[in-house]
């Protein structure tokens, strides 16, 4: 009678460990690699899209959203005020999408975005490796994936994870 309850104390122990130190954060496969090529024409009602060529030359994010997530709801006063300190270029991703609801959601919690392609069909997105909306990616200025964040950042995972990686490659590039 005294084993399966030692049994089942040993497993909870375990997974309750398990459970306190994980860490959260998701691997990306194409973290260190190039961005994929792709070519995303704009939200209709946009004058620019997005390609793999927008993503050399300087360092970005890449922030992949939907008007119907709420969590990119969430995250996006962050990214307003990350774009308005004019600090890094934010790229968006619309994923599957339609164009008049991408336009009155960004009407709506104002737009971050310098360059925003739609990816109406979700290719380009997976090719991405996403599985989970909002995703943000630190592109490097050669083009490459640097980090990616899965799920809405809030100002702690901005201001300790992101932008960190954003100052050391801004650094790395001027030198």
């Amino acid at each position: 009678m005294l084993l399966p309850a030692a049994l089942f104390a040993t497993l909870a122990a375990a997974f309750y460990w398990g459970l306190m130190n994980s860490d959260d954060r998701l691997p990306s496969a194409l973290t260190g690699k190039a961005v994929p090529e792709f070519d995303l024409p704009p939200i209709e009602g946009r004058a620019d899209g997005l390609s793999t060529a927008d993503l050399q030359g300087e360092v970005s994010i890449v922030n992949v959203w939907a008007s119907w997530c709420v969590p990119c709801r969430v995250e996006m006063p962050l990214l307003v005020e990350l774009a308005a300190r004019d600090t890094v270029p934010i790229h968006g991703i619309n994923y599957k999408d339609a164009p008049d609801a991408a336009l009155r959601f960004l009407d709506e919690t104002g737009d971050p975005y310098t360059r925003i392609g739609a990816d109406r069909s979700g290719r380009a997105s997976l090719d991405w490796g996403g599985y989970g909306l909002p995703e943000t990616f630190v592109i490097d200025a050669r083009g490459g994936v640097a980090y990616k964040h899965v799920g809405p950042f809030d100002r702690r995972s901005l201001e300790e994870e992101i932008l960190p990686v954003v100052r050391r490659l801004q650094t790395e590039n001027r030198t």
